[in-house]
């Protein structure tokens, strides 16, 4: 097994394996795994969803996932590392909406087994482009880092397409209207404009009166609207500690928290511990889930 430099903007691995083992790989961000051969099982949170050649899944960022190996497998890890979004290295890419792509991707992915990617020519897009990176890191070298952080971009623009298009929310089984998958996803592409929340605003959005919007949301997601909205920006109050160089001003002013003294309240109340503690252990309180396999 071969990892790459941990200072590059990914990690990838290429492993033949014939039994699950532990990686000691901690996915502070997140990771994509594409089965090249073999068969089995995949497992996150006590659920279980079948795998073979070609399968293409999303990693949550914790220790609570594992495969139970069939057949001798060849997996593909790639992981997003945090160095990209740190901004070592000046590019071309804008970086902000770089990383609010994949701050939606992070908080909103449910961290449930299955195949992410439905399309069949996205899945095959995929496999091209984890091809080709696996190919240039090879031979990485500086003149390969625009290439890998384009590809990768890639990468995270077929994610995103994806999950948009699929329900990857946390909300009550079986929904009973459809509308309630649109409103989730409006709300969380809009966390960064307080405006766009307001009750009114998703009211004309949806075409509901002002006093069935917060019902509507409390029946189909079993809590209610506000406390949705700041969990999710919790989420992505989190997502930029351990990710990112962004200062709690930057963060408190993004998500539109009164000033740094009441994220650091709001976080504590929600998160338990204060926010140094949260940095120094370098581990998701509210994103995460407590059941793991």
């Amino acid at each position: 097994m071969k990892v790459l430099d941990t200072y590059k903007p990914f990690e990838i691995q290429e492993i033949n394996l014939s039994e699950w083992k532990q990686r000691p790989v901690k996915n502070n961000f997140f990771e994509l795994v594409l089965i090249k051969e073999g068969e089995g099982t995949q497992c996150i949170n006590y659920n279980h969803h079948p795998y073979n050649q070609g399968s293409i899944f999303l990693l949550p960022p914790l220790k609570c996932h594992s495969f139970n190996i069939r057949t001798p497998s060849k997996f593909v890890f790639l992981k997003f590392t945090d160095s990209f979004f740190r901004n070592i290295e000046r590019i071309s890419i804008d970086r902000n909406e770089w990383f609010r792509e994949a701050s939606y991707i992070l908080s909103n992915y449910n961290q449930l087994p299955g195949e992410i990617i439905k399309n069949n020519l996205d899945h095959q897009h995929i496999e091209m482009l984890i091809s080709m990176i696996l190919q240039e890191s090879r031979n990485y070298d500086k003149e390969s880092v625009t290439l890998i952080k384009s590809l990768m971009t890639s990468i995270l623009e077929i994610l995103i397409r994806n999950i948009k298009k699929s329900n990857f929310f946390e909300v009550a089984e079986n929904p009973t209207d459809e509308r309630i998958t649109k409103m989730l996803t409006y709300i969380n592409e809009h966390l960064h404009q307080s405006d766009h929340l307001k009750i009114e605003h998703l009211a004309d959005v949806f075409s509901m009166s002002p006093t069935y919007v917060s019902e509507f949301f409390r029946k189909q997601v079993k809590m209610p609207l506000r406390g949705y909205i700041l969990k999710a920006k919790l989420k992505l109050v989190e997502i930029r500690l351990l990710n990112s160089d962004y200062t709690l001003t930057e963060i408190a002013d993004e998500l539109d928290f009164t000033d740094v003294s009441h994220l650091s309240k709001t976080f504590k109340k929600y998160a338990g511990i204060s926010i140094r503690e949260f940095k120094k252990n370098g581990e998701y309180q509210i994103l995460k889930r407590s059941a793991c396999c």
